[in-house]
């Protein structure tokens, strides 16, 4: 079914082509029709907010088209990007889950699908299908490693340059090629990612212009090239 922004609407989860794809998504058939049952879905314009920080847990909601932004911000304003979910992701799944407040906010960075499932409605799913509570479990287990692995990043990391090198080796290693290159769709401005990495905008930009004139990467409009992984491993690694 078509919808706005020319987005093709996956309005049915046992019938959904990259439903093998995705850990929550996967599941059986009986418990595929529950979820079926319980979810809502709905087309959101880029811009717009699933859920906001601080925000009591009203239900989940299971990514299937477009990214999103995950975002924290401190009383003095300065915001720190978490994570970006792509489709399959369950969004509020760990405030859900132990009752208590979104620890995030998630904004749409792009036009996308999400089905909405209701708090109790889950609840009650993961206490009749078994499967459908070890695939949240595994998700839950998933979200704490993404953290550790940001604070590592920016809690370990001694500079912005080791910083830039890895999120760029974050964002390439699902398309590495052989001989170390890579191409990554650029959806983030420099203010974007300075949050994620835990600097200034203006150090982003510097750093943009300084891996680009010791060739480690290019841009060919909106195409990040990564010219030479083993090169920003060992920034990482000095």
């Amino acid at each position: 079914m078509r919808a706005p922004y020319g987005l093709n609407i996956l309005d049915n989860c046992l019938t959904c082509p990259v439903r093998g794809e995705h850990l929550f998504c996967n599941l059986s058939v009986q418990a595929g029709q529950r979820l079926n049952e319980i979810k809502s879905t709905a087309v959101y314009p880029k811009g717009a907010m699933l859920f906001i920080e601080g925000q009591q847990p009203r239900g989940v909601f299971v990514l299937c088209t477009g990214k999103v932004k995950l975002s924290t911000t401190s009383r003095d304003g300065k915001t720190i990007i978490t994570k970006i979910s792509e489709p399959g992701d369950i969004l509020g799944l760990n405030a859900v889950v132990s009752n208590r407040p979104y620890e995030v906010t998630a904004e749409m960075m792009e036009p996308g699908q999400a089905n909405f499932i209701p708090r109790d409605s889950l609840m009650h799913l993961l206490k009749e299908f078994p499967e459908a509570s070890l695939k949240v479990a595994q998700q839950l287990s998933r979200n704490y490693y993404c953290a550790y692995e940001e604070i590592r990043t920016l809690g370990l990391a001694v500079s912005p340059s080791e910083k830039f090198a890895k999120l760029l080796l974050a964002w390439s290693s699902k398309s590495a090629a052989e001989d170390g290159s890579a191409q990554v769709k650029l959806t983030l401005t420099h203010e974007e990612v300075a949050e994620m990495i835990g600097t200034t905008r203006e150090t982003v930009s510097r750093l943009f212009s300084e891996f680009k004139k010791k060739q480690l990467m290019q841009l060919k409009g909106a195409t990040l090239v990564i010219r030479s992984r083993p090169a920003l491993e060992k920034i990482v690694q000095s």
